[in-house]
């Protein structure tokens, strides 16, 4: 029984770190594609991903789109869900291919604060003193870059509050991961065709019209959207959500090193200053997810 639950831990633990893993070096792979408009490639992301997924839980037996199409509360539920993650998936191609990796690594640092201050504003939740001051120090974060820079640091809150949204009403929904992005890449699919047909007749498509690296790039990225959406849901399964918590700073570390070190893309002094600060704030933050595990663990 043991050896069961650490070999299960194991598994989490593996699942979690390839999902975040693969989520930190995605901008090298929008990257491949930067001569390409934003919109198409947001289009060939949801075409590619419905398909993908479709044949995934057709394989698994766990093809259950008609339960969620006829729950009207949860058809509503996915309706808002399939514009946030299309805002997010456009925001993050559209940072990446404008060289805004810094920026876009922002938003996912910034995202779990942003998750607690939607847990305050909108499910009613109490926050410690400890959990107070780290949102506080985050949007001292923000603010400190935008005041230095003279512009508000958009796509990093863009991403936050898109993602932050997204995760709230799918956590108050209990939907299921891969069947509910399968719906709303399904409600997203009249944009995304649109979009590659129109390129097609204006003869200004990317697919089967430059090379077959591009074909493959733009086909595969529907593996890569959602192979690490399963791997997450996998670990979450797994291990505890306080554990999760640790390895979601994964990608956006991946993903700063990655536009610093890999395209040269500016780290001054002031993206220093707020970054640190907003380290600082997620140092807080996950200090309370460990105490609250740890006072749970001795309680039991």
């Amino acid at each position: 029984m043991h050896n069961h639950k650490n070999r299960t831990r194991i598994d989490g633990i593996i699942y979690t770190v390839l999902a975040f893993f693969l989520w930190g070096i995605f901008p090298i792979y929008w990257k491949l594609l930067n001569t390409l408009p934003a919109l198409e490639i947001l289009a060939h992301r949801i075409l590619w991903s419905l398909i993908f997924v479709t044949i995934f839980l057709f394989i698994t037996k766990r093809l259950t789109i008609g339960q969620l199409l006829n729950d009207i509360h949860a058809r509503k539920v996915l309706v808002s869900t399939s514009l946030l993650i299309g805002v997010n998936w456009f925001t993050y191609v559209f940072a990446v291919n404008s060289g805004r990796i810094v920026e876009a690594s922002m938003g996912y640092y910034i995202n779990p604060l942003v998750s607690v201050f939607l847990g305050l504003v909108v499910l009613k939740e109490r926050l410690s003193a400890l959990q107070t001051c780290a949102l506080i120090l985050a949007i001292v974060g923000v603010l400190y870059i935008t005041i230095d820079y003279g512009r508000l640091p958009w796509i990093a809150l863009v991403l936050a509050f898109a993602f932050g949204f997204y995760g709230l009403l799918k956590k108050t929904s209990q939907l299921a991961s891969l069947p509910s992005l399968m719906v709303e890449t399904l409600f997203l699919s009249p944009l995304a065709i649109s979009v590659v047909i129109y390129g097609a007749l204006r003869g200004s498509g990317a697919l089967f019209s430059i090379s077959i690296g591009m074909d493959f790039l733009l086909i595969f990225a529907g593996i890569v959207t959602v192979l690490p959406l399963y791997w997450f849901a996998e670990g979450a399964k797994r291990i505890p959500l306080s554990s999760v918590g640790f390895f979601q700073y994964i990608a956006p570390t991946f993903m700063l090193c990655i536009g610093v070190f890999m395209y040269h893309e500016a780290f001054t002094r002031t993206h220093l200053i707020s970054f640190s600060l907003i380290w600082c704030a997620l140092i807080m933050y996950t200090f309370t997810l460990v105490k609250a595990k740890h006072d749970s663990l001795r309680i039991q």
